[in-house]
């Protein structure tokens, strides 16, 4: 591990409370100044700050990542980049037990409250408002509860991608390359669009490469869509597979991150393949889980993105 992956897994691994994000700004901005680096926070909606690196306006390409952590849960989201109907297949069932559990909270609670003399008017309305406010509750955890402190992939391999990025590109090369790192993007990308509506020419001109999730996994997706078609022969030359690592570079994927916010937006992530189907996927995350952290996924995409900036 680089020095700052080290020190970030072991001060600013969780990176949720604004106290938290507070000092993790502080670390990002001492080490941008150790290197030379312009630094700012750009504040967005719902109290987002995202960090800048760089010119993001004068930049050819941007290294972007998100930074904010997500709350622990039971069960892990489940992607499946290359097959659109295993992945909604997947999030209709966590709504659905979601559904349940609001519906067999409120069953129980209103076995209890018939106990309670209130009335049958009183009842049947505190009857009737249980299951919604349970079904609240728990999408309310799914997003605002205690943070996941093991979050090697998501996403602090994305981040230490980025700044393991910014460190060694070469200092001839700097001024066409900026770094961005995203908040709330667990919360809906929020970071990265108030990012993209403030950088017009960004958002619509400018090739974004998104590291989300990126250590877990021995293929390494570039989502492209209809807009980025155009830099896969760039890509198949910057980022060539090797023993321990396939690149798959396709425009038939979905990959749901701040990578959807610009037209040249290209998602990265690290896939594990079944063995059964061949379907790639990705698991662990948001979950105790994910500690898995493969160095010679961020050693490759390291220096793939120091080769992309220097053909640009």
């Amino acid at each position: 591990m680089t020095e700052t992956t080290k020190e970030i897994f072991e001060k600013y691994q969780v990176r949720k409370t604004k106290k938290q994000k507070t000092a993790f700004i502080e670390y990002v901005k001492q080490v941008a100044g150790n290197y030379g680096y312009d630094f700012k926070v750009e504040k967005g909606t719902f109290g987002a700050r995202n960090i800048v690196i760089g010119n993001p306006d004068a930049a050819k390409i941007l290294y972007t990542a998100h930074y904010d952590t997500c709350a622990r849960l039971p069960f892990p989201n489940f992607i499946t980049p290359k097959n659109f109907f295993i992945y909604l297949l997947y999030q209709l069932l966590i709504v659905g037990l979601f559904f349940a559990f609001a519906v067999l909270f409120g069953f129980i609670m209103g076995l209890i409250i018939s106990f309670i003399p209130i009335g049958e008017d009183a009842m049947y309305s505190v009857i009737s408002l249980l299951p919604p406010i349970a079904y609240i509750a728990f999408f309310y955890l799914l997003l605002g509860g205690p943070a996941n402190k093991n979050t090697a992939n998501d996403n602090t391999s994305g981040v230490t991608t980025v700044l393991d990025i910014m460190r060694e590109l070469p200092v001839e090369q700097r001024g066409k390359v900026a770094f961005v790192l995203f908040d709330l993007e667990e919360a809906g990308l929020f970071g990265s669009s108030s990012f993209a509506s403030k950088h017009k020419t960004v958002k619509e001109n400018t090739p974004v490469i998104n590291f989300d999730c990126v250590s877990d996994g021995q293929t390494i997706l570039f989502a492209l869509k209809k807009t980025t078609k155009q830099y896969a022969e760039l890509l198949e030359k910057a980022f060539v597979s090797n023993d321990n690592i396939t690149v798959d570079i396709t425009k038939k994927a979905f990959y749901p991150s701040d990578n959807a916010s610009f037209k040249g937006g290209i998602g990265v992530a690290a896939l594990k393949k079944s063995k059964l189907f061949g379907t790639l996927y990705m698991d662990r995350i948001h979950t105790k889980k994910d500690v898995i952290y493969r160095e010679e996924n961020i050693r490759f995409l390291t220096n793939g993105a120091i080769k992309l900036a220097e053909m640009l």
